[in-house]
């Protein structure tokens, strides 16, 4: 073997999900937290590292990325404070998501500037550069936190007709270049801004064009548009749809609107939400044999009962119902999922898409969207070690974020609850106000918890000799 390097950390007996192809019995080497090796164990010998992970034929995919997530863990994006984005960035690393976009639904000024400043402070502590005092700073985290990548604004840009479950009196129209200067955005380099609208309201092309100028990137969603409106927007730079066939006008054969557009249009990527409701699985199916793997993303939709379990919620002035995994107003519109990015990929495995075709739609493709495919998105020597381990059920077994890993398997057992377990046996009841507070704060206990657990495991693991019953 060769000689160990400074920081390096050795991921062994992996199944690693390439681009094209799976190694079947890998390895990938990691250094300061980015990859420089990957390897196919059985044809290469093995380097030294500081550090080695085990992991036992588990199943290594790139961290996932979700672009578009109103929140989870009783977190709602549009009134979170910093430290509860990083409750959500915490519970979601342990679905195996290592990025994500906070989206915002159409609000007042005030709203949507109380959302951004808090979004801003949060991408600052949930990311970490190369430095030695940033590396220092984070490893006081108990787990890694899943990166804020930027924001995105579903709205306020928005046909009226296709609202599904925004609010409509915070829908605007672009009169001139000081509809846009009023939204607020993240004052930070390298952080991405992505807008959903639709291009038929007024002045729609126009916002397009402006949009493009700022470097922001454009989706087209909640729309009713026509073809030649569609093809506008194309010009204009929009070329991505919003969890597409929905909201939006369905599919006619004598009017192919944004649905039949989008199908037949392949510079333009789609991202879908895989969770049965949204899109029945035969749709799932058909869209991923029209727009191929190469052009559409996996996202989550979720909202902020997502890891909650069944019950009634209090979700922008409204009480949203989740029952066996659906959303639904009062207005009997769904309202968001409550499914991970780790369900999704889960749906799509199961509805027999390559583990390869599902990297990329989970990871790649939602790094390509937001400019990012050079720093992450796959496994490949010279990114971020963004990676998540599952075993053959599909359940996370080692997320590596940069510079910290947590592995949640142990040599002999495995605490048998989780924390969607433990919380969906609670009341079934509305959670609002106070009652909130304290299903999040008992989620963050729940969280520590499980974490003490498993670093206890970790280290049997690592010295079993010192542990002999």
């Amino acid at each position: 073997m060769a000689s160990a390097s400074t920081n390096s950390l050795l991921l062994r007996g992996a199944r690693i999900i390439g681009q094209e192809h799976v190694i079947e019995q890998g390895a990938v080497l990691i250094e300061s937290g980015r990859i420089v090796l990957v390897l196919d164990s059985e044809t290469r010998e093995l380097p030294a590292a500081d550090s080695v992970i085990d992991l036992k034929g588990a199943t290594l995919f790139p961290g996932f990325i979700d672009v578009h997530i109103h929140g989870a863990a009783g977190v709602d994006a549009m009134t979170a404070t910093v430290d509860d984005l990083k409750q959500v960035s915490e519970f979601l690393v342990r679905k195996g998501v290592t990025a994500w976009m906070p989206t915002l639904v159409p609000a007042s000024d005030e709203q949507y500037e109380r959302a951004i400043r808090a979004i801003e402070a949060a991408v600052a502590q949930t990311s970490v550069s190369d430095s030695s005092d940033a590396r220092t700073d984070h490893k006081l985290k108990s787990v890694p936190l899943a990166r804020i990548l930027g924001v995105h604004y579903e709205g306020p840009f928005v046909n009226r007709e296709q609202c599904g479950a925004l609010h409509l009196e915070h829908f605007r129209s672009f009169k001139d270049i000081a509809d846009l200067d009023s939204l607020p955005t993240i004052k930070h380099d390298g952080v991405a801004h992505l807008m959903t609208l639709a291009p038929e309201v007024d002045g729609g092309i126009d916002l397009i064009k402006a949009l493009c100028r700022r470097g922001w990137i454009v989706s087209i969603g909640h729309t009713r548009s026509n073809v030649d409106v569609l093809d506008q927007a194309l010009q204009a730079g929009a070329r991505h749809m919003t969890h597409f066939m929905n909201a939006m006008t369905p599919l006619h054969h004598r009017a192919p609107g944004p649905v039949g557009w989008g199908l037949i249009h392949d510079e333009v990527t789609c991202d879908m939400i895989a969770d049965g409701v949204h899109l029945d699985p035969s749709i799932l199916k058909l869209i991923l044999r029209s727009k191929t793997a190469e052009r559409i993303s996996l996202i989550s939709d979720a909202v902020s009962p997502t890891g909650l379990g069944d019950g009634e919620y209090q979700i922008w002035g409204e009480t949203i119902r989740v029952e066996n995994r659906r959303t639904q107003n009062a207005r009997g519109s769904i309202a968001g999922s409550v499914i991970t990015m780790l369900d999704a990929v889960r749906m799509m495995l199961s509805l027999g898409a390559s583990e390869s075709a599902v990297a990329r739609m989970a990871s790649l493709n939602p790094a390509s969207l937001l400019g990012i495919s050079d720093e992450c998105g796959s496994i490949q020597e010279g990114k971020r070690a963004d990676l998540v381990a599952l075993d053959k059920e599909g359940n996370e077994v080692c997320i590596q974020i940069r510079f910290e890993s947590v592995t949640t398997y142990n040599y002999e057992c495995q605490p048998n609850d989780n924390v969607q377990n433990i919380v969906n046996r609670g009341p079934k009841k509305i959670f609002s106000g106070r009652k909130m507070q304290i299903a999040r704060q008992r989620l963050i206990q729940i969280n520590k918890a499980e974490s003490c657990v498993k670093e206890t495991y970790q280290r049997l693991a690592a010295r079993p000799e010192n542990y002999q019953a």
